[in-house]
């Protein structure tokens, strides 16, 4: 990357996901002409890496173009991400961006940007990049994106209308990357992906088969994944579960534990393999997270205590909770009955009670040594995630950051655990 005191500099803001951040990546390496900055008011241009999963997505990010009014140096609005196919006409015919391009294009920002003349380049769905990351600005983990696109068609997400169908990196591309980053300091790495699980459906490989060619490069610590469908585990994966290189949490995707549920939602999971995958990884030392969709249109009173009576039976650790929101151009817009907003808000505060206590007990309960990436340091204070992704907080006199530690004396808090390192 690229820094000099005469470039117009760029600032970066990103919406959504872990695939976003990496997206991020991407354009950040591939900036020549440009310098990116941490800091949006000295910005000549801003450019917004929006996520549109929901309607209240869409709307945070056209809040924050309104804000970019007040900057001192009125930069220049440049939109992309998800965002672009759904909302970005709308947005550049009432001049809220000066321009816009989709997810094809990315690569090619340093062009794009040097053309001043508004522009709307939306490019396709069928695009897989080329770059390799040579560094992530401000992280001490490391993001791959091995995927992109999905072939699911659960009825409330846009995703797949967004950015195609599944398709996968190269191998070859993959372990490149990863070996880069590797010989630059990077220990810890997350693969990610709009749907992890599917990687090389169509290449005849397979997600465990990667995970073993990346454990073998040199440097290679840890290897997280993002969320994945609890079909994709399959025998092959099962047999790299305890090996040292696997971090000893996955998200595995439930979206719901009411069998009349995932039917609403057109899910392909079931509640009674989901709970014996879940038990087994348990079994196996694994924290398992998941996400849950809250107030989904049909969720009957009936059907939501049938719903937490299962997840009482699931050895959760954690939780990405969402209370539904619409999803214009999704099946789940149009279903009924809605279900009301204070409702929502009951089901999302018990659902993440439950899964709190479940994790605290997890944590109360472990004997294991905890191994910790330092991450950052805040009121003098470091912060990092364990292998369980638990977060930590450690007070020591030496600077941790971007260091391994391993801590077996800890006190447990309602939130995290607390350390002292010496």
């Amino acid at each position: 990357m690229n820094f000099s005191q005469n470039k117009p500099k760029v600032y970066f803001k990103t919406f959504g996901c872990r695939t976003n951040v990496f997206d991020t990546q991407v354009m950040m390496s591939n900036l020549k002409d440009f310098e990116v900055t941490q800091n949006e008011k000295d910005a000549d241009v801003v450019v917004i890496n929006s996520c549109t999963v929901t309607n209240s997505a869409d709307s945070t990010a056209r809040g924050y173009i309104s804000g970019l009014k007040k900057l001192p140096k009125d930069p220049r609005v440049v939109f992309t991400g998800c965002g672009v196919w759904t909302k970005g006409e709308a947005l550049f015919k009432e001049d809220k961006v000066d321009s816009l391009f989709g997810h094809s294009e990315k690569e090619k920002i340093n062009e794009l940007l040097l053309n001043e003349s508004r522009f709307f380049h939306a490019g396709d769905l069928t695009h897989i990049d080329e770059t390799i990351v040579e560094e992530f600005v401000g992280k001490s983990r490391a993001f791959i994106k091995i995927q992109e696109g999905c072939d699911f068609r659960c009825s409330y997400c846009i995703i797949p209308y967004v950015r195609g169908d599944a398709r996968s990196y190269s191998e070859d591309k993959i372990l490149e990357q990863v070996t880069t980053l590797a010989s630059n300091g990077f220990g810890e790495f997350i693969l990610t992906g709009t749907n992890v699980g599917s990687y090389g459906k169509k290449q005849h490989t397979s997600l465990a088969k990667l995970l073993k060619k990346m454990s073998l490069i040199k440097g290679v610590r840890r290897i997280r994944m993002g969320s994945i469908e609890p079909i994709q585990i399959d025998d092959e994966f099962k047999e790299l579960i305890n090996e040292p290189f696997m971090a000893k949490h996955l998200h595995i995707a439930l979206q719901h534990t009411s069998k009349e549920m995932l039917q609403i939602m057109n899910r392909r999971n079931k509640v009674l393999s989901d709970l014996e995958l879940f038990e087994f990884l348990s079994s196996n030392g694994y924290a398992l997270g998941t996400d849950f969709i809250v107030g989904h249109p049909g969720e009957t009173d009936e059907l939501w205590r049938e719903a937490m009576q299962n997840l009482h039976r699931f050895p959760l650790t954690h939780v990405h909770a969402f209370t539904y929101s619409k999803r214009d151009g999704t099946p789940s817009a149009t279903m009924k009955p809605q279900i009301k907003g204070d409702i929502a808000k009951h089901r999302y505060n018990e659902l993440v009670q439950i899964i709190d206590e479940k994790n605290y007990d997890f944590r109360k309960n472990n004997t294991q040594k905890l191994e910790v990436l330092v991450e950052s340091v805040k009121n003098g204070k470091y912060l990092g995630l364990d292998q369980f992704f638990n977060q930590i907080e450690i007070d020591s006199p030496v600077d941790l950051v971007g260091d391994w530690v391993f801590i077996d004396d800890y006190e447990v808090k309602a939130n995290k655990n607390v350390a002292r390192f010496k």
